[in-house]
């Protein structure tokens, strides 16, 4: 179509990848435990749905919030006339306040330097067209989430360059791999702005770890490029370890106001520590005044609602609520992460060893009939259709080594996930009953052959001997 643009008629948003193919194929047939029991379940989906209780109870015992009072006055007509795109100044603080909370309160943000953004997909963009030019390069660390080639790509012409993890040491982060993207995006003449990781990672489940964020921080530094930290999942971290933050590592190299921390930016999102993704509440916390008046400007085209702030404001400034939650929360993803391995476990499936995310980053290369993507997505395809389950292929998260998967835990009952974790350990019993039995064919036909070569050699060799050497 000559009338539209190339944008349109383009097939670069991605929207062909199998993260979301699989996605169409749940919604033609979605399970439901009581309308379609033997439907697709959704394990594509990295949503927090555990507490969804908590922020309820919270909500019956706040009905000024939730009824856009304040001191029993009705402020509707104040939040629903137009507002700036700074966004309100309670929100901000108490929204920072929030992520100092997360980080254990060892580093501090500052509300003057927080943009809001409807969802982290905005926040990235926006630092996108902040960043770099069409053309110009992030590197990013594989696996990494399939949107991303959506986010940071589609509408800004940005390219992404991959810097290459291992499953050898846990896909982490090497100097090695660091260098080798950077001289990759240079045979291909593109210019390095920067590196982008998420942390906690989606889809591995993994924190990086200091020696990762040092090594990093040294990276933009003798490059002078940026580095942008996404940190959505920085409250679900589980267990015994806590979160750190690309901040509390700037903070103890003492770079908080150098030259170096202006080109440190993280996002963050309430997406998936408070499970709110249909809020759209994003953000882009950066020391760089002029990114942050930039993005100001351009957070025009991606608010958050007046309404949505102000009850937010409301909720994130109990202190006791958010004490609470986050503790409950990291409970519940633990006791659930729980489930899922243990239930893939007793199905012969293992998972990268992790304690953070709405998932786990499993291991099915024992199940692949030969090592090649294209026997992943084989696969793939029979867990959708066969096995019903909606899970993410590595390819489509651009892992390297083919036989990864991506599955969520935390979007569904534990009485849904128990029944998933059913119909994956039925599978791989079927799967090992056939190779058993083909094996078990190939042998019998084997051992045939090698009888039927021995007899055809004895009698040739027989009726070829002179009669004194019979």
């Amino acid at each position: 179509m000559k009338q539209l643009s190339t944008k349109v008629t383009s097939n670069a948003h991605g929207q062909d990848s199998s993260y979301f193919l699989g996605w169409e194929e749940y919604e033609k047939n979605a399970y439901d435990e009581n309308k379609n029991p033997n439907g697709i379940i959704q394990m594509g989906l990295a949503e927090n749905q555990l507490c969804f209780d908590l922020i309820e109870t919270w909500l019956a015992k706040n009905p000024d919030a939730v009824g856009l009072k304040k001191d029993g006055q009705s402020i509707f007509k104040e939040l629903a006339l137009f507002q700036d795109y700074h966004g309100l100044p309670e929100f901000k603080k108490a929204l920072t306040e929030f992520m100092e909370e997360i980080r254990g309160n060892r580093v501090t943000f500052h509300p003057s330097k927080i943009v809001l953004a409807a969802g982290s997909t905005s926040a990235n963009e926006t630092l996108m067209f902040c960043l770099a030019e069409p053309g110009d390069a992030f590197l990013l660390p594989t696996p990494y989430y399939p949107g991303f080639d959506r986010d940071l790509k589609w509408r800004t012409g940005a390219e992404i360059v991959p810097i290459h993890c291992m499953s050898s040491n846990g896909f982490q982060i090497t100097e090695s791999a660091l260098q080798q993207a950077y001289q990759q995006a240079q045979k291909l003449d593109l210019k390095v702005k920067g590196v982008l990781v998420t942390n906690p990672s989606n889809p591995l489940g993994t924190m990086l770890t200091r020696r990762e964020l040092n090594l990093l921080v040294d990276f933009i530094t003798s490059k002078d490029i940026h580095l942008i930290s996404d940190e959505i999942y920085s409250g679900t971290v589980f267990g015994y370890e806590q979160f750190v933050s690309v901040m509390d590592v700037l903070k103890d190299k003492k770079l908080e106001n150098s030259e170096v921390s202006k080109r440190v930016h993280v996002v963050y999102s309430l997406s998936k520590d408070l499970g709110l993704p249909g809020f759209r509440v994003g953000a882009i916390y950066s020391n760089d005044e002029m990114v942050v008046s930039a993005a100001t400007k351009m957070s025009s085209f991606g608010l958050v609602s007046s309404q949505t702030q102000y009850l937010l404001s409301a909720l994130l400034s109990d202190k006791k609520f958010t004490s609470t939650y986050l503790e409950e929360n990291q409970k519940r993803l633990k006791i659930r992460q729980k489930q899922l391995v243990s239930g893939l476990e007793a199905a012969g499936v293992t998972c990268l060893k992790s304690n953070a995310g709405l998932f786990c980053w499993v291991d099915m290369r024992h199940l692949l009939d030969t090592n090649t993507f294209e026997a992943e997505l084989e696969l793939w395809k029979k867990i959708v259709y066969e096995v019903k389950l909606n899970i993410s292929p590595g390819s489509s998260c651009h892992c390297t080594e083919p036989g990864w998967f991506r599955v969520c835990f935390a979007n569904m009952s534990e009485e849904t996930l128990a029944l998933a974790m059913k119909r994956v350990k039925e599978y791989v019993e079927s799967t090992d009953s056939r190779r058993s039995i083909s094996k078990s064919s190939h042998e019998r036909i084997k051992s045939l052959r090698k009888r039927t070569v021995s007899n055809w050699v004895f009698r040739v060799s027989w009726t070829d001997r002179v009669p004194d050497e019979r």
